[in-house]
């Protein structure tokens, strides 16, 4: 009865591809050692935040991490790596700590980051399978998550690696919770609606940045005043608004990069309009947050312009104001 058209028992595949994560859960678990409290004792020292990268796979796991530790009182972001190599980078700071996951520890996006993370005095935590590897190398501290096998048949598909990695981001949250002494209370504020799922329901307006928080600059404007903008702002972009509040366009640390290879180092004195990205992707007010996060996960984009029914800015909203940063800030 429980088999499938080509002989094969559906149940007793399914429990043991179940059999085959519970004993990489098993042999990660063994494992842990003092590299584990060294880490924890890290990012309970931590000045900053705590900046987790990974991609593919990895990536979907350290959002996870992210959101968990967020949630239970330890302020965290995820950091695309290919972003990170556009721009996004100047978001780490050197109080900050990175986790870097990769189960092979040889992700090329990911160790392309450590030269830079050295360079701005980053402790980096590895989470890998991989602890000869070179992001292990590289590392401050590093926890073995490698498993003896994926759940996959093939041995191909992250499977039992990925649960591994999970596993003790989730170990790593929960001793940090309770050596925050992290209470119910404080829980309940970090989820005021009730349920995780509940944030993504509120309109795009309660969460969005307006006023003097916005990073505005007006058509004309030469760009090192705008990257000054940029800088004291700290959104990683700024946008460009006409005198009458319309949205002509958006610079973004992207473009800032393509303007230096274009233009070089004169590219600062180009004017606004030469460098911004014309007619960027908005968003309303009325939306849902929900709907603006997956319009920046379809287009790789951290910040979008909110426009009213008019076409005038509104204000801006970015992607760890809605993913990261464990609570939103309601306009009241």
């Amino acid at each position: 009865m429980n088999e499938g058209k080509e002989g094969l028992d559906i149940l007793q595949e399914g429990k043991r591809a179940i059999d085959v994560e519970i004993d990489g859960l098993r042999r990660v678990r063994d494992r842990l050692d003092t590299e584990f409290v060294k880490a924890v004792r890290i990012v309970l020292a931590a000045k900053g935040r705590i900046v987790i990268t990974g991609i593919g796979k990895s990536g979907l796991v350290g959002r996870k991490i992210a959101a968990t530790l967020a949630s239970t009182g330890t302020p965290s972001i995820f950091l695309h790596p290919a972003e990170a190599l556009h721009g996004d980078l100047g978001m780490v700071m050197s109080r900050d700590v990175v986790i870097a996951i990769s189960n092979s520890g040889e992700t090329q996006e990911v160790n392309a980051l450590l030269p830079a993370f050295k360079d701005r005095g980053v402790v980096v935590i590895a989470f890998t399978g991989g602890p000869e590897s070179t992001l292990a190398r590289h590392a401050s501290c590093v926890i073995d998550t490698g498993v003896e096998k994926e759940a996959c048949s093939l041995g191909l598909a992250p499977t039992a690696s990925t649960t591994a990695c999970l596993a003790v981001g989730d170990a790593l949250s929960v001793v940090l919770l309770k050596l925050r002494r992290f209470s119910e209370r404080d829980f309940r504020r970090n989820h005021p609606s009730g349920t995780l799922g509940e944030r993504l329901k509120v309109s795009v307006g309660q969460v969005m940045l307006t006023g003097d928080l916005i990073p505005r600059a007006t058509p004309g404007l030469l760009m090192d005043e705008v990257v000054g903008i940029i800088d004291q702002k700290r959104l990683g972009a700024a946008v460009v608004i006409d005198e009458d509040g319309f949205l002509s366009g958006i610079v973004t640390d992207g473009d800032l990069r393509r303007a230096m290879v274009k233009f070089g180092a004169n590219f600062t004195k180009r004017k606004v309009d030469e460098i911004m990205t014309p007619d960027p992707k908005t968003v309303m007010p009325d939306a849902l947050a929900a709907d603006a996060l997956a319009l920046m996960e379809t287009h790789l984009i951290t910040v979008l312009p909110v426009v009213g029914q008019d076409g005038r800015l509104a204000g801006i909203v970015h992607l760890h104001d809605l993913l990261g940063k464990g609570q939103f800030k309601f306009i009241v």
